[in-house]
């Protein structure tokens, strides 16, 4: 197959990072989008975010990854930085119990800013640190269930469930998105072939270029 360019993608999906600070989120986008992983663990400020394109049936499906910092000194980005996105990994440490915890106040947040459509995935994150874990597998999938989310266990340090923890979320993302296309295929309001619309309902970054538009 022709090698496609950077900017030639089908969707952009806009997922954010969620959780507390120290819990590993800034790796979590660096193994996945760079392949790279930081022993330094140095906080994040504000917000910083990374691209990377996959490939779900035929289509080539961009993720704009957006990670923020966990301290709540930065509270005041949220509304801005939720805007628009159609999935979210929300991140806790399986060495750290009330990061755990604290995964309820996040997913709030999470619901409170975005639409109900969006695609979660809780991830314990440091899976690697076995000796350490004070969260065993069956609390955090029941809480799951609870909650509706889907559920994985990563390291970003092995480089364990990264890809696929990011990948489910994008592929569920896609359903959702291409269920809906679908749901509107018949609708005489739907926006014309080569216009953009818009995934969520808020000012959205996340959209799906449809075929026929041509970037000149």
């Amino acid at each position: 197959m022709a090698y496609r360019a950077e900017d030639d993608y089908d969707y952009l999906f806009k997922v954010v990072l969620i959780g507390d600070s120290g819990v590993g989120k800034s790796n979590l986008l660096s193994r996945f989008t760079r392949n790279e992983f930081s022993l330094e663990s140095k906080s994040t400020i504000g917000v910083e975010f990374a691209t990377r394109s996959i490939r779900v049936d035929d289509k080539v499906v961009k993720a704009q990854i957006w990670d923020t910092a966990g301290q709540e000194r930065y509270r005041a980005i949220t509304s801005a930085y939720y805007r628009g996105a159609v999935g979210a990994l929300v991140v806790y440490d399986v060495t750290r119990h009330v990061t755990f915890e604290n995964v309820e106040r996040w997913l709030k947040e999470l619901r409170d800013h975005t639409d109900a459509n969006i695609v979660m995935m809780l991830v314990g994150n440091k899976a690697d640190l076995r000796h350490l874990r004070a969260v065993s597998v069956e609390d955090a999938k029941g809480f799951a269930e609870r909650e509706s989310t889907f559920f994985m266990e990563t390291s970003a340090l092995e480089s364990m469930n990264v890809e696929s923890a990011f990948t489910e979320v994008l592929t569920q993302i896609y359903r959702v998105v291409s269920k809906k296309a679908l749901d509107i295929g018949d609708d005489p309001a739907a926006p014309p072939r080569g216009q953009t619309i818009n995934v969520g309902g808020k000012d959205d970054v996340s959209a799906v270029k449809k075929s026929g538009c041509c970037s000149s």
